[in-house]
């Protein structure tokens, strides 16, 4: 038995997430640990809320909210959500709770004490109108490098040139909009990056089972030359910037930048939840996890994330561990996402485009769009999400392979069977075929799985529910009833015990209809790990005689009528 920790990119507080970041980062997230598992691993998964930051105190402000209220509130709708697509985290914490707050000062304090941070006074943009100093995210201008009129105080995201805002051209107030900005004097806390540009490097060349869009960013970033950044900002929500373990002096209206502090909530979550279920030995229970000198150094650790939080994994969160000089885990594998568009273009709450994850559970149960998103996961480019093709995949896949097979075998059991798994009969050529068959199959969707590609591993599932009802056509124990009974049993037996063995492979992907799937076959939970493509006795796991309960169907189709009511709620189309 092997360990996982598996973490999924933090969700912002400041509103209910897509369905593109929904399968950026969590949804492949949650299908690996299923799968692992699956496998008899040890497991922890781990994610939480990222409560930092502006967004967060304008959207409590304009909510006419104390941020803390307003971060409450935002933390119980995205679990509820979570919970919804049956995220199956082992904990799912908050970067505002006291973990937190301990953890990053801790690696403030380390890094200051190894020569990596710098107090200096430099100048920030303070936009005279708003009465306060503009975080980098909310200065827009004109970039210096191309031009483009909408860059961002931190990146151009036309050209992807890192920015400082003061290199802005005709700078603003994303907050007001105005340009009654000056250019004022600021005390804050820098983060010597270049001092670590080096074994950046070095330990980004051994990460050779990153997928190429995740080392590519990394390398982009190290390329251009690591810089000093500033890892605090003038904000009151936030975690309190300390020296020796009291508010450092001056820096008494400060806070740590969300990007310090927000990737350490990994561990502090951790903490949380080893709090939350470890009793005395919580400490213990944590760090062996994520301290190389407390037994982590035999975990895997795999990070799931969209394109655009690949830079602060691949280098600044590093530079913050390897900085500290502890024994602190590393990420070993890290599987980085394109966009999931609407109709190729992006999803927007205010011009309402786009289905978000609260508004999708109140559609279709969450399996519908958990196999949608996976089976056209944005692995290799961009993914646009479209209602028609939504339709398509799941009443071909869903609803006319998988469902259509449990409905035939099962409601002839019961109609010619008594609802019971019959004996007599011998294995024949097609039985032979298709677990031969099968056990390729299986062989292939593991790699696939265990690789994290998960279209092809969701390909692939697709193609053993196939052979599944391929073989029920060839046998066709409807008609041997009526004239070889034993070979009508043989079929039934065999594509009962094909029902339990796909749902088990579908657990990762549509949990839901598997466990509904399972509970009709009567297959214990123990019986329900990940199986053998060696062992031929999975064909006849279901003892003779079990009673069965044919389930309801298990996925309706959806109709032109639903598509055409969606399009019109969400947008859809051009």
């Amino acid at each position: 038995m092997a360990r996982y920790l598996i973490t999924s990119a933090l969700p912002y507080i400041n509103g209910i997430k897509h369905l593109g970041n929904l399968a950026g980062s969590m949804l492949p997230a949650d299908i690996h640990a299923r799968f692992r598992r699956l496998q008899g691993h040890e497991v922890l998964y781990i994610c939480a809320t990222d409560e930092h930051g502006t967004p967060a105190e304008l959207a409590a402000a304009e909510a006419g909210q104390d941020v803390a209220t307003y971060c409450a509130q935002q933390y119980q709708i995205q679990k509820d959500a979570c919970d919804g697509f049956r995220l199956s985290f082992d904990h799912f914490g908050r970067s505002s709770n006291p973990p937190n707050h301990k953890l990053t000062q801790h690696f403030c304090e380390a890094l200051e004490k190894n020569g990596l941070i710098e107090e200096r006074v430099s100048k920030q943009i303070y936009s005279i109108d708003d009465k306060r100093f503009l975080p980098d995210r909310y200065v827009e201008g004109t970039c210096p490098n191309c031009g483009f009129e909408r860059a961002r105080g931190d990146q151009c995201d036309n050209c992807g040139t890192l920015l400082d805002p003061i290199e802005l051209k005709n700078p603003r107030s994303k907050i007001s909009g105005s340009t009654n900005v000056e250019a004022r004097d600021t005390a804050h806390l820098f983060l010597k990056q270049p001092l670590m540009q080096e074994r950046i490097r070095a330990w980004v060349d051994q990460a050779t089972e990153w997928p190429p869009l995740a080392r590519s960013i990394a390398y982009k970033w190290l390329d251009e030359g690591l810089i000093d950044r500033s890892i605090t900002r003038d904000l009151s929500w936030g975690i309190k910037v300390t020296q020796n373990g009291q508010i450092r002096p001056g820096f008494e209206n400060k806070v740590f930048y969300v990007w310090f502090d927000a990737p350490v909530e990994y561990i502090g979550s951790t903490v949380e939840w080893a709090e939350a279920t470890g009793g005395a030995n919580s400490q213990e229970k944590w760090e062996r996890w994520w301290r190389t000198d407390k037994g982590a150094d035999d975990v895997t650790y795999v990070q799931f994330m969209g394109k655009d939080n690949v830079a602060f994994h691949t280098v600044s969160f590093p530079v913050t561990i390897m900085g500290s000089g502890e024994p602190w885990k590393l990420v070993d594998r890290l599987k980085a996402f394109n966009w999931v568009t609407w109709y190729g273009g992006k999803f927007s709450t205010s011009e309402k485009r786009g289905i978000f994850m609260d508004q999708a559970l109140d559609l279709l149960p969450s399996d519908y769009w958990r196999w949608y998103l996976m089976a056209n996961a944005p692995e290799s480019s961009d993914a646009a999400f479209t209602l028609e093709q939504f339709q398509q995949t799941i009443n071909a896949d869903l609803a006319n392979v998988f469902g259509n097979f449990v409905n035939r075998i099962t409601r002839f059991a019961a109609s010619k069977f008594d609802s019971k798994v019959p004996d007599g009969g011998a294995w024949g050529a097609n039985e032979d075929k298709l677990a031969q068959e099968f056990a390729e199959r299986l062989t292939a969707l593991t790699q696939f799985h265990e690789q994290m590609e998960f279209r092809k591993a969701a390909a692939e599932l697709r193609a053993i529910w196939v052979a599944g009802n391929e073989y029920l056509q060839v046998a066709a124990p409807w008609t041997a009833f009526k004239t070889d009974p034993e070979a009508a049993a043989v079929g039934v037996r065999t594509g009962l015990n094909a029902c339990a063995l796909f749902a088990i492979l579908a657990q990762p992907f549509i949990p839901d209809a598997a466990k509904t799937v399972l509970d009709a076959m009567g297959v214990p939970e123990k019986n329900r790990m990940w199986p053998n493509p060696a062992d031929r006795g999975v064909w006849d796991a279901l003892p003779r005689g079990l009673q069965i309960n044919p389930p309801d169907v298990l996925f309706k189709k959806i109709e032109d009528e639903q598509v055409a009511e969606w399009t019109a709620q969400f947008g859809g189309g051009a």
